[in-house]
């Protein structure tokens, strides 16, 4: 049951804005590992449309963020793993890991990452890494069986195998290309000391719990992906989390659980910056569709893997945060080397007018989006409607 505390529609997404490291500009030079604890974990992805997501996505909290200022961190401050997609993850969270390492490396063994390669093959791989130390999957020569966009070579999914199973780690990356290193030469031994399974779930759901302020069971499930729905169940019948309910841009209200300070956050949320944020994609504010419709009355669709024809929208496309609603979206492409930073697309929300002050502050954005990319040309190739 409910402890009566009821959270207007406003404070909630105010809340998650707050969370999420988007309610304010950061300034200064970016601590990038406090931005990344702050989020939970950083979703790393290769499309670069204008500049690769977890790029963006650190930019978007601080734009004195620049390229290049993540990948010293990996192995030191961060580890790579799998969540709900390819991320970096703070290096404290790596004891209570030991379940995903478990729990994807069974999945590998499954038909999808199956590599075809037999047991002394497969061990002749890690042995030349062994041997030899770090390996990009360039290293090796097996072909990929088909020319499919998600085919991979018999070694790529052998070596994928064992870094899902923990055995095999990321130890840095050279122009996004990975390379694997032996689990115990890249990890603290102090951190990879495995804990108990439960205390692990415990541990996951805590943090998850406190990296959304306010969530249902599901969403702290679905936060890290590193558990399945009964086990976050049960996790939310002992964990003593308050029980709120939460109003949703419906006018609903929900139940959800907090965190024991959630009246402390709430009192201390400040107001939303009024500047107008071209958010990435594989934002986490936004990662949680279902989440974000409730919260924000927003419908968002990434649309990449969608053919052309069936688009809504976009191939790319951005959504437009401005203080504590999404007011419209917007398609990009990039250049670099020709200068252009273009707006293909722009489609703004329902009942939201763009007078010249609301242009204003998305020409702005633009501008300091092609700047970090050392872009020096902002394009439409349509129109802002009023």
């Amino acid at each position: 049951m409910s402890d009566g505390l009821i959270i207007g529609n406003r404070e909630a997404r105010r809340l998650w804005l707050w969370t999420n490291g988007l309610a304010e500009i950061g300034t200064g030079r970016p601590d990038v590992m406090a931005l990344i604890r702050q989020i939970g974990f950083l979703q790393i992805d290769t499309i670069r449309n204008v500049t690769r997501a977890h790029n963006h996505i650190l930019w978007s909290r601080n734009p004195n963020y620049r390229e290049g200022m993540l990948w010293p961190l990996l192995g030191r401050d961060l580890f790579e793993h799998f969540t709900h997609d390819a991320s970096l993850i703070p290096m404290e969270v790596l004891p209570h890991w030991s379940r995903q390492f478990a729990r994807m490396g069974q999945k590998a063994q499954g038909e999808w990452y199956r590599s075809g390669l037999g047991r002394a093959e497969i061990a002749a791989v890690r042995a030349r890494i062994e041997t030899e130390g770090p390996l990009s999957t360039h290293a090796f020569d097996t072909k990929a069986a088909s020319r499919e966009m998600w085919a991979r070579p018999p070694h790529k999914k052998a070596l994928d195998q064992m870094w899902y199973a923990g055995d095999l780690a990321t130890c840095k990356r050279t122009n996004f290309v990975k390379f694997y290193d032996l689990a115990h030469r890249v990890f603290p031994s102090q951190e990879h000391a495995e804990a108990d399974d439960l205390a692990c779930v415990d541990a996951l759901c805590d943090a998850a719990l406190d990296k959304l302020s306010i969530a249902t069971c599901g969403e702290v499930q679905r936060f890290w992906a590193a558990m399945d729905a009964s086990e976050a169940r049960d996790w939310a019948a002992r964990c003593g989390a308050r029980e709120v309910q939460v109003t949703g841009a419906d006018g609903v209200l929900r139940p959800a659980l907090a965190p024991s300070d959630i009246e402390d956050r709430l009192a201390a949320l400040p107001a939303p910056t009024a500047r107008l944020r071209i958010l990435n994609p594989f934002d986490p504010a936004v990662r949680d569709r279902a989440r974000l419709k409730r919260l924000f009355g927003f419908e968002y669709v990434n649309e990449m893997f969608v053919p052309a024809e069936k688009r809504r929208w976009g191939y790319y496309v951005y959504p437009l945060l401005e203080g504590d609603r999404f007011v419209g979206r917007i398609e990009l492409k990039a250049d670099r080397k020709a200068g252009w930073l273009r707006v293909t697309g722009f489609w703004p929300e329902r009942g939201i007018r763009w007078p010249a002050p609301r242009a204003a502050r998305l020409e702005g954005e633009l501008c300091r989006l092609a700047r970090m990319v050392g872009i020096g040309r902002v394009e439409w190739g349509v129109e802002v409607r009023a």
